[in-house]
């Protein structure tokens, strides 16, 4: 098989492909589900009152990035001992995919069972998140790791143009523009996912074996091996050290995710300016990814993600300065577009010094602890944001966020990256050792 450019030049181009393919798959959930659709349908038409389905609905994400949390660091660590990083990822793919088509078919007035529904979608579509990291380090190099995060973020926002355009079509072609009409677009997003897994299935494998101590009862030895990790936690400084930031600014970036959406709505965008929103932030996410995926192994990870923080902090910023002031609509896509370059560049920068800064055999494990904090963080910046929000009006919940990303951006630059590569290379940390 011949494979396009970003492909051709890698020694396995076929689970690299598989593996960017699966990052455009679950972009049916993360925008269509989290960002653009699913807030307004639950908020609009399963709760039925906007006050009281927006305060839901941030519960709701939540509690459901909570779940993760809880969830991440053993299932990274199954993952790891009985070498199922594979396995692990198709399974909650499937489950997210097939609850995702099962939103489309809830009716008003049955909050508890879309409540029940999207939680467990959304922890399946998690784990797999953290399950498709794993697979980084083994499917690159040090030299391509960048490069390599790079193609599949990239790929996602091509998902996500493809998904917003698909979206377009069938709201302004068809004339569906209520948050009603939106069933069959949530079926859609099902449907997606599960075609977008077809070539993880076909393609990509796992190099990894059961380790040491995978003979043990599951538990017990899940249990021991996290112990081992803590008591590691020293060897890795620097990776530490970035999880702190890490955990700040990600506070930041999953409450412009999940709020993103009733954001434009409080504005007042319809659905078709939601759309060119979301289109704007999808075009430069995806440049800000490619660009990000040819410079940062070169310019360095550290160097990187500070550029990207900058850029959050000024998007934010303007958004609660505009709620003050009144500015020309241009200006909203402009910002728009500031806000897509921080989020597409951001999100594979921070993959990949989380790639290079973790030793091979504990892939499932530290990608499952990054996942955790993430999604902890995000946890705690929803939450911060609707009580924000409530209290003191939607500006200053957004200064509360552009300094999450300040504090984020000051904590990042006490990472030592050269240190935190060697470290991933001189103790790897193996507990069979």
């Amino acid at each position: 098989m011949r494979w396009p450019p970003p492909f051709r030049s890698l020694p396995n181009p076929a689970p690299v492909f598989a593996w960017s393919i699966y990052d455009l798959a679950n972009q049916s959930f993360q925008l269509l589900i989290n960002t653009l659709l699913f807030p307004l349908f639950f908020t609009g038409v399963i709760v039925g009152d906007d006050d009281r389905g927006r305060a839901l609905w941030f519960q709701l994400s939540a509690l459901g990035l909570l779940l993760v949390v809880v969830l991440s660091p053993f299932v990274g660590a199954l993952a790891d001992q009985r070498a199922w990083k594979r396995e692990l990822l198709l399974a909650s793919g499937a489950v997210c995919a097939g609850l995702t088509l099962a939103l489309g078919l809830i009716q008003p007035g049955q909050a508890w069972l879309a409540a029940a529904a999207y939680l467990i979608a959304a922890v399946a579509c998690g784990l797999g998140e953290n399950g498709l990291g794993s697979f980084l380090p083994e499917i690159s190099t040090p030299s391509t790791v960048g490069r390599v995060s790079a193609i599949g973020w990239t790929t996602s926002y091509i998902g996500a143009l493809l998904l917003l355009g698909i979206t377009a079509a069938f709201t302004l072609g068809f004339g569906r523009e209520d948050a009603s009409e939106m069933r069959p677009m949530l079926v859609f997003a099902g449907l997606w996912f599960a075609a977008g897994m077809i070539p993880s299935v076909l393609w990509l494998r796992e190099r990894a074996t059961p380790q040491v101590g995978a003979g043990t009862p599951l538990v017990r030895g899940v249990l021991a091996r996290l112990a081992q990790c803590a008591r590691d936690t020293a060897r890795f400084r620097q990776l530490t050290r970035f999880f702190i930031a890490f955990a700040v600014y990600s506070a930041g970036t999953l409450t412009m995710i999940f709020g993103l959406g009733l954001i434009g709505d409080r504005l007042g965008f319809g659905m078709h300016k939601l759309i060119l929103m979301a289109s704007v932030i999808a075009v430069t996410a995806g440049v800000a990814a490619a660009i990000a995926g040819r410079v940062q192994d070169r310019f360095g990870h550290v160097r990187t993600i500070s550029v990207f923080l900058i850029l959050w902090i000024v998007a934010t910023l303007a958004m609660a300065g505009a709620e003050w002031v009144s500015v020309p609509e241009p200006v909203y896509w402009a910002v728009s577009g500031v806000i897509g370059a921080a989020l597409g560049g951001i999100g594979t920068s921070s993959r990949a010094i989380v790639g290079a800064f973790t030793p091979e055999p504990r892939a499932g494990e530290f990608f499952g602890l990054w996942g955790m904090i993430y999604k902890l963080a995000g946890m705690v910046g929803v939450l911060a944001f609707g009580k924000f929000s409530a209290l003191a009006g939607q500006p200053i919940a957004l200064l509360v966020v552009a300094a999450m990303f300040g504090l984020g951006l000051a904590l990042l630059l006490r990472v030592d990256e050269k240190a935190g590569i060697a470290e991933a290379i001189v103790a790897p940390c193996d507990p069979g050792e």
